[in-house]
This record gives structure tokens, sequence and C-alpha cells, in this order.
């Protein structure tokens, strides 16, 4: 029997026409994004669905993929699948929270909207972020920590993927260093900011005060958390790792490896895009990693599962 983890993934992995055929085809989806809607105050069809430019704004950015990621885990719990821990990278620790039970639907769509709109004005002029590829976290850490400026590391996404974030001027310089230092390549993201950088607290302690008027549950499921990558099930901790979180490194990798130090063998991105399925391949490749973005993705998953 599978020990299944379920995973979410962040921003950047979103796109114009994620969760369509989920809304059209699977009434539970469709209550899903039309309550993300009436959350945010949202056109979450328009956001989703139609061309247009908010899809890849930080406030909008976030919600909508939010919306979509909890959408299609609804449609797969009405499968009957289940995990035994949740995990999400950044953002898509909102999904694994609902997963868990520990943030109902509404509050989760409720702030998300609000963390998307307080980092995007949390963003100060010359924030940068960067992948850095083929380098071990030790050398990236010292020298960000030699760089003068602010910079630090913001995902630890796989081996020989690193992202760091902080001041333009300190990013490009720890670049340099970098490529001295023998890393592959250092490549510049598109982003509106130096997300998970010390530059982010204050839009962390303002989620904070949202946080104070959310009811936290008792957890049907752990989950994993980014700051600490260890299993979390005291529900009076999830609101200080949350205010955390928007400023500390994403410690993706070592989430994963610490649900496969756990007997986790099977893990079910759920939610727009591969992109933690890809990182996958490279944290460890004898774990079952799969997705599901689209109808025909969870029609496969369920047919592997249907024959446990």
């Amino acid at each position: 029997m599978s020990k299944i983890a379920f995973i979410f993934p962040g921003q950047g992995a979103q796109y114009v026409g994620m969760g369509k055929d989920f809304y059209e085809n699977v009434p539970v989806c469709r209550q899903v994004m039309d309550l993300a809607g009436e959350a945010s105050g949202l056109d979450m069809k328009q956001i989703c669905f139609e061309e247009n430019e908010k899809i890849n704004i930080t406030e909008y950015t976030q919600i909508a993929m939010l919306s979509v990621s909890v959408a299609i885990l609804k449609a797969l719990e009405e499968k009957g699948i289940t995990s035994c821990v949740n995990a999400g990278l950044s953002l898509g620790e909102y999904g694994a929270l609902v997963a868990s039970g520990v943030i109902s639907m509404e509050d989760a769509f409720k702030l998300v909207r609000k963390r998307g709109i307080y980092m995007q004005e949390a963003v100060p002029t010359g924030g940068a972020m960067s992948a850095v590829l083929g380098t071990d976290a030790a050398v990236i850490e010292k020298i960000c920590e030699q760089t003068e400026g602010i910079v630090s590391i913001a995902n630890y996404n796989c081996p020989g993927q690193i992202v760091i974030t902080g001041e333009e001027g300190a990013v490009a310089r720890a670049a340099e260093a970098l490529k001295e230092a023998g890393a592959r390549r250092v490549m510049p993201l598109k982003v509106s900011g130096p997300f998970h950088s010390a530059m982010l607290k204050g839009a962390g302690e303002k989620l904070g005060g949202e946080l104070a008027h959310v009811t936290i549950q008792k957890f049907t499921t752990p989950y994993v958390t980014n700051v600490t990558a260890e299993y979390v099930t005291k529900p009076d901790e999830v609101k200080d790792l949350l205010i955390r979180q928007v400023s500390s490194p994403v410690k993706w990798q070592q989430c994963v490896e610490k649900m496969i130090e756990n007997g986790v063998d099977t893990f079910i991105e759920i939610g727009p895009g591969k992109t933690l399925t890809g990182f996958m391949k490279k944290i460890n490749r004898n774990v079952t990693a799969m997705n599901i973005q689209t109808l025909e993705d969870l029609n496969q998953v369920v047919e592997r599962f249907k024959a446990e």
C-alpha cells in the first residue's frame, strides 16, 4: 500500500487556462473556485481562464494558484484518495494546510489574498532573485554571508538548484562571486521582488494581523513546514510558522527528504505545472512522483490507485 504525500506548487507555475477543465466538468471544483472569488472579491474565471496581465502579478497570482490547487484537491478527495502528510512550496503551503484540515477554505482564500497584497506592497525598489545551478548549498551560503548588502538563500529546491534573494546590487555581486566559485549558471528570475528575504519581514508581520482573526483547527493529517522542514501536528504552532515563512528560506528539498525518511513513497503534486515533480527526480529517483493539473491527469492517478 502506497504511503502518499500531497504536495502543492508555489507561485511561478501559473498559466492562462489552469483549472478550466475541472471548473467546467466537476461541480465541487466549480464550488471551490466560486468560493475563492467570493472570499477574495475577484473574478477567478477571468484571472485563471482568460488572457490577462493579472495572472502574473503577485497579489492575483497567489489566490488564483490556490483556488485551482484546492479545487483539484477536492476532486481528488471525492475519488477517495487520501494522504498521510501534506506539504507545499511557499504559497503551496496554504493548499497543504487546507488538505490537513487546519484552515478552512474560506479563511485560506482570504489569507492568501492578503498575503499576495502585502508581499506586493512590501517589495522595495531594487529587490531581485536569481537561480543558482550546479553549486553546493554550503558554498552559496558562505558567499551570501560574505557579500556586501542583503542577500540570502530563498529556496533550497533540489540538489543543484538553489535560489538567492535580496537587494538587486547584492544579488548581482553574489552572482558574480558564485560564477567565479564554479557555479554552472546563475539566472536572474522574472519576479516582482526579493521574496523569502529579510526585506519581506514587514509583510509577514502584516499577515500576522490577519492570522489573529483565523481559527486554526485540529490536524486531520500533519504537514511539513518550509521554515524548519519538520512535521507539524500542533495547531498553536501554525500561525507563527506562516508569519516566519514569508521572509524565511523555503527548505523544500529538506521537506521532501523528511517525508521520505518517514516512509512516504508516493508524491502527488496537486495544482498547475510540474515543477515539484521535476524537483523530485533530482531529490530522490526511488520514489514515485506524479502531478495532477488536468482532468486526464486525475483519471490516470485514480486508475493507478484502484489496483491497490
